[in-house]
């Protein structure tokens, strides 16, 4: 649970330090991958599979979601 609470508060501390100099495009692309990332750690460790690897494949289906939903704002 340690490890759960890791991965969750580590992207919530980093979208609140420097996401006032980005275009709309960056804050979604870094949104949806600090979401995407910590959306599939979870996952990923309560299925039973690795939570790194379900980090990075959540974090880069984020990133991508991401761009496009902040090249459309």
């Amino acid at each position: 649970m340690k490890k759960i609470s890791f991965l969750i508060a580590m992207p919530a501390l980093a979208l609140s330090v420097g996401c006032t100099d980005m275009t709309p495009t960056q804050q979604g692309t870094l949104s949806g991958a600090a979401i995407g990332a910590a959306g599939g750690a979870i996952m990923g460790s309560l299925t039973g599979g690795s939570a790194g690897t379900g980090a990075i494949i959540g974090g880069a289906a984020g990133a991508v979601v991401g761009n496009i939903y902040g090249r459309k704002q």
